[in-house]
């Protein structure tokens, strides 16, 4: 099992591109989906309102590290996915 050095509070995620968050300018960004009963688009953009630089699907109750450069923005496609602010630790 990993183990993960919390760097800042859990946030729900912004629902649009205009209001995407760097999560503190984090390199990895630990997303949970809170939803029992629904899967949700992830998106992470080179800035807010921007070019986008991929998606991926969250199932439902899972979470998932994202690693990205520091101004690259998240958002999701439901407030009921959560992230962080996380680093890597031995």
């Amino acid at each position: 099992m990993s183990r993960l050095l919390v760097k800042g509070t859990e946030a729900a995620m912004a629902t649009a591109s205009g209001s995407a968050s760097t999560f503190g300018n984090a390199t990895v960004v630990r997303v949970v989906n809170t939803a029992t009963n629904a899967d949700h688009l992830v998106t992470v953009a080179e800035s807010a309102g921007g070019t986008v630089v991929g998606t991926f699907t969250l199932m439902r109750s899972e979470s998932a590290l994202i690693e990205k450069q520091n101004s690259h923005v998240i958002f999701a496609a439901n407030a009921a996915v959560k992230g962080s602010k996380v680093g890597y630790t031995n």
